[in-house]
């Protein structure tokens, strides 16, 4: 099916077909155009919500101490009642706990901490990269997107090697689907197993510690006390899907955009344009979650509209990504764009903190396809991701052909 193009016609944005059936970018130029802050009325299933679609009014609402993540930042979620990891996990905690608990985890994502496994991610990428190249046809989200993110994060947790793939299968269903039968109680489920795992994971790291970062939050308090195993487990749970998916859609769909762009793939290829402006633009063009949920800790007001306490506040990234007051031309993938303030990563007290990791997998691997690829070959249609949270895609077939 060919995506439709909106107009000026509404969305269910609570549904992930919704996300893969229609032309998502120009649905959300009209509504930057017509109606940027909006009240989405509630469906059968699910209570209304505001939506906020311009780079000047979700920019500085990701620090605005009067919508809070602790009931969720995930639509989802928030639309099913508050997050059981609320107050728990640090991407869905606020202040004053969150400072302390960021900064705990911060520790281990730090630039010196990182330096040997950034060294690792380069080896890996380069023999992944190597090993597909002449080869014919492969999948690159399985063979090389899929397992850079996954292993330098459990690499980072010391997590078995046997232990990894299963935790992949988790962290997809997590968030999203390969079909249009999205099950919301299967999302749950995989969810449940993942602080499981680390419930026993945390466990055993306290009573055996080593030289991991999971040990190393378990040895340390936050506010006068050390965390629980269950705030170890969702902690852990939340590194997992942050290392893993930001990178693994991001990588997934700058290479589609790569193939598509031939006259952007030669100016990287000849260093006409930076490893690292590309990895910017790669991480803009991909906008690899589509929003973020806050909730309204008082009343406020938003875009001129009175947003009352308790309100759900959805700011769209993708939309503010594409901004054409902030991002000349947004729908043109071009890899010297500067400046390029994206939202990717958020902004403020809750901006990823993988942000580091992520472009050192994606310099990485750009960096991996200069040096050894020299022409990439799209050989089939790749598969969307049925989410309404994850924007991507869950296969990518191609062809590399060496230098």
């Amino acid at each position: 099916m060919s995506p439709t193009d909106l107009g000026a016609r509404s969305l269910d944005l609570t549904d992930p077909a919704a996300f893969v059936d229609n032309d998502v970018h120009a649905y959300w130029r009209d509504v930057r155009a017509r109606n940027p802050v909006h009240w989405h009325e509630p469906t059968d299933r699910n209570p209304g919500f505001w939506v906020v679609s311009r780079y000047a009014d979700v920019q500085p609402l990701y620090t605005d101490a009067a919508l809070g993540s602790a009931r969720g930042n995930v639509l989802d979620v928030v639309l099913r009642g508050d997050d059981s990891a609320g107050g728990s996990m640090v991407a869905v905690t606020d202040a004053p706990r969150h400072r302390p608990l960021r900064n705990l985890l911060f520790s281990a994502f730090t630039p010196r901490v990182l330096g040997e496994v950034v060294e690792e991610v380069g080896r890996r990428t380069t023999e992944l990269v190597s090993s597909v190249v002449g080869r014919g046809t492969f999948d690159f989200a399985a063979e090389i997107a899929d397992r850079i993110p996954m292993d330098t994060i459990c690499d980072l947790l010391s997590i078995p090697a046997a232990d990894r793939e299963e935790l992949l299968g988790w962290n997809k269903r997590a968030l999203s689907s390969v079909d249009a039968g999205y099950d919301e109680l299967d999302a749950i489920a995989a969810r449940n197993e993942i602080v499981l795992y680390f419930m026993d994971l945390a466990q055993e790291r306290r009573d055996r510690p080593g030289d991991d970062v999971i040990s190393l939050i378990a040895a340390a308090e936050v506010e006068g006390r050390p965390l629980t195993v269950e705030e170890l487990a969702v902690n852990c749970y939340s590194l997992i899907l942050g290392g893993d998916e930001t990178s693994r859609v991001s990588a997934i769909s700058g290479v589609l955009a790569l193939i598509g762009h031939p006259g952007q793939w030669r100016a990287l290829r000849t260093g006409e344009v930076s490893v690292e402006s590309a990895v910017e633009e790669v991480l803009r063009w991909s906008t690899p979650s589509f929003h973020v949920a806050r909730t309204a800790l008082r009343d406020l007001e938003i875009g001129g509209n009175a947003v009352r306490a308790g309100d759900i506040v959805t700011l769209w990234t993708v939309s503010a990504n594409n901004d054409e007051t902030v991002f000349d031309a947004p729908r043109r993938f071009t890899l010297s764009r500067s400046p390029n303030k994206h939202l990717s990563f958020g902004h403020g007290p809750h901006y990823c903190l993988g942000a580091y990791l992520a472009r050192a997998e994606l310099r990485m691997l750009l960096t991996a396809l200069v040096e050894q690829v020299g022409r990439m070959e799209l050989c089939g249609t790749p598969r969307p991701i049925y989410s309404n949270f994850l924007n991507g895609y869950d296969d990518l077939p191609v062809r590399f052909e060496g230098i």
